[in-house]
């Protein structure tokens, strides 16, 4: 690639103006005679030679050198950032918590405004419900942050929390919910992406790979990185995105039931929600985890979970079944 730019072989376009004189790149030589008795012709002057002469930048030692020195240091900077998740598992994380904050307060103000027509009013009976849930969930958590639940009115079955503890739900997933079991297993799981700081890990991860993609193209052909990135997203960013999903529901699970819900209610959630998907993407391509894993998972989960509801004092688990068929929403 870079070879051809500095290779010989362009066209000169020598063109004879008067006799004795010789025309290259618009320039102009007198012969050595002056007349007519035999000309003399110069191809390129010495700055043009040179230019010309360059060689590819990695043939350059200096480079070499300066590129050791950042592969180095970036290493060093990549060690100094690495920290083990709330489950143990090590991740690269350099936002802080004070910029993630930051990107969380101009989202939420993005989203409010987006949805600013379905946002479901305070005070009315679904959002009272979904906010005592929260509270719960919140409150058994210990975490300190300017929560903010709100409900968005849509069919669509989805959830979601921003960076600094603000949760978004949509309506069309209480009725799979069923219950304040079922609500809590989706409320906790938000809750603990914004506990385990999933969003600063997935920003790290994009900015890392963004400057891995920018050291490449000084080597590699674009055409080359264009697979490389997608080969990379399947490699790489995907599983990565699943593995916080996962922490998420193991994380959620120890949560609700600390919070006195059942966990075992997470996975009649999670049935509904594999007979709701009417055509799910192979799991390799996608960024969650399907219902089928993620059942697979919690059954593994659950003793932990039992146990933690257990040594929590928590009443009869039939107090909270049929708690959300009083607003007519579930069948």
């Amino acid at each position: 690639m870079l070879a051809n730019v500095f290779r010989f072989g362009q066209r000169l376009n020598i063109r004879r103006s008067t006799p004795g004189t010789v025309r290259t790149f618009g320039s102009q030589w007198p012969s050595n005679g002056g007349g007519s008795g035999g000309g003399s012709y110069q191809r390129f002057n010495s700055a043009q030679g040179k230019r010309n002469n360059r060689p590819p930048v990695w043939q350059n030692r200096t480079f070499w050198y300066a590129t050791g020195a950042g592969g180095v240091g970036g290493t060093i900077y990549y060690q100094a950032h690495i920290e083990e998740s709330p489950t143990g598992r090590r991740r690269f994380i350099n936002v802080s918590r004070e910029t993630e904050a930051h990107m969380g307060k101009q989202s939420y103000r993005q989203v409010l405004a987006q949805y600013r027509h379905q946002i479901v009013p305070r005070g009315t009976p679904v959002d009272a419900y979904v906010q005592k849930v929260a509270r719960r969930v919140i409150g058994a958590t210990g975490m300190e942050a300017d929560w903010e639940v709100h409900v968005i009115e849509s069919p669509e079955c989805n959830a979601f929390v921003l960076p600094g503890g603000k949760i978004f739900v949509f309506s069309g997933i209480l009725p799979i919910t069923e219950s304040e079991d079922g609500l809590a297993t989706v409320l906790a799981h938000e809750i603990a992406h914004q506990y385990a700081r999933h969003t600063a890990e997935q920003i790290s991860r994009q900015l890392l790979a963004t400057v891995a993609l920018v050291v490449a193209s000084l080597f590699i052909d674009p055409s080359v990185l264009d697979l490389g990135r997608i080969t990379g997203n399947l490699l790489l960013a995907l599983p990565n995105s699943r593995d916080c999903e996962s922490e998420a529901d193991q994380l959620g699970l120890t949560f609700m039931a600390a919070a006195c819900y059942d966990p075992r209610q997470a996975i009649g959630f999670w049935e509904r929600m594999r007979a709701e998907e009417k055509v799910a993407p192979p799991q390799f391509l996608s960024t969650h985890p399907s219902s089928a894993s993620r059942i697979d998972n919690i059954r593994k989960w659950l003793p932990d979970a039992i146990d933690k509801r257990n040594t929590t004092s928590c009443p009869d688990p039939l107090l909270t079944d049929s708690f959300f068929s009083r607003f007519g929403i579930s069948g």
